[in-house]
């Protein structure tokens, strides 16, 4: 039984995150966090998520008493990463994060505590998304020296990063499968007269709409014939059970920083 506390309870991921640890049976949620000025701290965790009454009371931190805890997810926003993760490393925690947005610096820290405990960071916890990085670093391999390289993204109205942490984990296994630097060759926008496509970019393009809950495609489009490769979740569940997934992998882990690829074994 892997035991789990959830940082960031009362958001949409940490709400269904919540449900996802009751539809697993190998695991127990035994904390669940929020800000301490929340109006949520006390709720009861399963009236918060709305699977009725589970008897858990949310905390407006973690108790760094609770020896309990075999793991911490944490999907919450960029600010609270070095706190989570100092916490972490005190209390000596295994960390699932699912956080986006984050910076050079930000990634740095994760590289840091990953010496100290282990963690494992995605930009994506769905089991199809992280199959995809296979696919198209397969479809770079074949096509991609000739071929127009497009990525496309679509995510709820609520999102506040873009293009989304899985279409730069999407170019990033494309430039690197081509020996290309996704810092230099992406384009993320045009607009007037760009002039011809140069073959060598990989393009992103970005939409944000209603409740998209996230659909990302890679396009390689050749002189006569194209090739997509997409994945689109209906459900945030997705994306909550393969966290959970990664929970119950992480558990038996030394320190290091993992990726959904090592949990899965899609490593290449």
């Amino acid at each position: 039984m892997t035991k789990i506390a959830i940082l960031g309870a009362n958001g949409r991921m940490g709400r269904v995150l919540i449900e996802a640890t009751e539809l697993d049976e190998n695991v127990s949620l035994v904390a669940a966090s929020v800000r301490s000025d929340s109006q949520w701290v006390g709720m009861d965790v399963g009236e918060l998520s709305g699977i009725g009454k589970r008897n858990l009371a949310v905390t407006g931190s973690l108790d760094p008493d609770q020896a309990r805890i075999d793991v911490v997810i944490d999907f919450t926003l960029p600010a609270a990463l070095e706190q989570n993760l100092q916490w972490c490393i005190d209390n000596n925690k295994a960390v699932v994060i699912g956080t986006t947005g984050l910076n050079t610096s930000q990634k740095s820290l994760l590289e840091t505590a990953a010496k100290h405990i282990p963690i494992v960071f995605a930009a994506n916890y769905s089991v199809g998304v992280n199959l995809m990085l296979n696919l198209v670093r397969q479809a770079a391999s074949v096509m991609g020296k000739t071929a127009d390289i497009e990525i496309l993204e679509a995510h709820h109205r609520f999102k506040k990063d873009a293009p989304s942490g899985t279409a730069v984990a999407i170019g990033e296994a494309i430039a690197n499968e081509l020996g290309r630097d996704l810092n230099t060759c992406a384009v993320y926008g045009r607009e007037g007269d760009t002039g011809e496509r140069d073959q060598s970019t990989i393009g992103f393009a970005t939409v944000r709409a209603g409740d998209v809950v996230g659909e990302h495609t890679a396009l390689f489009a050749e002189i006569g014939e194209r090739l997509e490769i997409t994945h689109k979740a209906s459900s945030r569940l997705t994306f909550a059970k393969g966290a959970i997934v990664a929970a119950k992998w992480l558990k038996a882990q030394p320190p290091g920083l993992y990726s959904m690829q090592d949990v899965l074994g899609l490593t290449k």
